[in-house]
């Protein structure tokens, strides 16, 4: 009797230990059963405005083409030109063996802000960045998080001394895809209605405080108060400007900001876990929203398409920490499929080949 108790005892408490688990370890399978319409290559062929190809200068660029060739996809803009020499060497190993398939945009230098030379030396350099061949400029986050000026002091998106940046690339004709801070969720507290709880834990140093180093409203102003300065400047909105999970205030903006566009990388598990909003705010905005992945990795590529272009009901998104949410696909309509995936782009970016998007 006394051994069939602690048998019963053991089995007990491996039931309970079974029924325990971590958020972490927990991840079920869903057993509805719905029509299911994976896609492996977009509908149309699509400009992937949000790349990062750090080796661009050395890589072989065959291999890109042919991940590029199997997702229908037509140009890739590499945002992590540099500046310089670094920057002429990329673009000589694209103009060599890929001219029309690679874009490539040039980044800023914000050391020595405070100079008195600072402002046109940048502008200059620009200047010569484009007219080596980048189409655009792109800004960090490290604009408004890190950098500083030659005083200490955190230099603000909007500081007037960034004038001539925003200026040169009014008066070359090129876009500036600009990232600036992160998700809202990074600067709430660490608790258990924090949607980012799992994020934070897995990658703490994303995790920041009203102090480190601004409120994000306060970073997100200094962005929105740029855009308005400078009109004549065509400004892409990276990830939304963190607004896909309010789509009206982020739809308010757009309205107020005729000069500012938005890229949808790395913002797809906010669409896709709200069908009926996201659709109707893609077809009233359908001329300012452009396609982007940011991260680039092949396989993850058919989750946005889904997204976009299929009516499919709760499938996985593929990365837990950014969303332990199932999808929905918003069934855009071809056309404003066309401007998603290539025609925004085609008419922001200058100097694209055209000819290799026939739809």
């Amino acid at each position: 009797m006394k051994r069939l108790s602690i048998l019963i005892a053991v089995l007990s408490s491996s039931l309970i230990l079974a029924q325990e688990m971590s958020f972490e370890t927990y991840d079920p399978k869903s057993t509805l059963v719905v029509p299911q319409n994976p896609i492996s290559s977009a509908k149309f062929k699509f400009i992937d405005i949000h790349s990062h190809q750090f080796r661009m200068a050395q890589q072989d660029l065959s291999e890109l083409i042919a991940d590029m060739d199997d997702l229908n996809e037509g140009i890739m803009v590499n945002l992590s030109g540099g500046s310089g020499a670094g920057l002429r060497a990329m673009l000589t190993n694209v103009n060599e063996n890929y001219p029309n398939r690679f874009v490539i945009f040039a980044n800023v230098d914000f050391g020595g802000v405070g100079t008195e030379e600072w402002g046109r030396k940048a502008a200059e350099q620009l200047e010569a960045d484009v007219k080596a061949g980048a189409k655009g400029l792109k800004i960090y986050k490290s604009l408004g998080l890190r950098h500083k000026d030659i005083n200490g002091n955190r230099i603000a998106i909007d500081d007037p001394r960034l004038d001539p940046i925003w200026l040169k690339c009014a008066e070359l004709g090129i876009p500036v895809l600009i990232h600036a801070a992160d998700p809202k969720s990074f600067w709430d507290p660490m608790d258990s209605t924090n949607e980012r709880w799992l994020e934070l834990k897995t990658k703490p140093r994303r995790k920041r405080s009203a102090t480190n180093p601004a409120p994000w409203q306060q970073i997100i102003d200094e962005q929105h108060r740029m855009f308005k300065k400078h009109t004549k400047t065509k400004f892409i909105n990276a990830h939304m400007g963190w607004y896909a999970n309010n789509l009206n205030r982020l739809g308010q903006l757009l309205d107020e900001l005729p000069n500012m566009y938005v890229g949808i990388a790395a913002v797809i598990a906010e669409l896709g876990r709200q069908p009926r909003q996201a659709r109707a705010f893609f077809i009233k905005y359908q001329n300012r929203i452009l396609f982007g992945k940011d991260s680039w990795k092949p396989e993850e590529f058919p989750t946005y398409f889904r997204v976009l272009e299929t009516a499919d009901e709760y499938f996985p998104y593929y990365k837990k920490y950014h969303a332990f949410w199932a999808m929905y696909g918003l069934d855009l309509p071809d056309e404003v499929l066309k401007k998603v995936y290539y025609k925004n782009a085609l008419n922001l970016i200058p100097g694209l080949d055209k000819s290799l998007f026939t739809e």
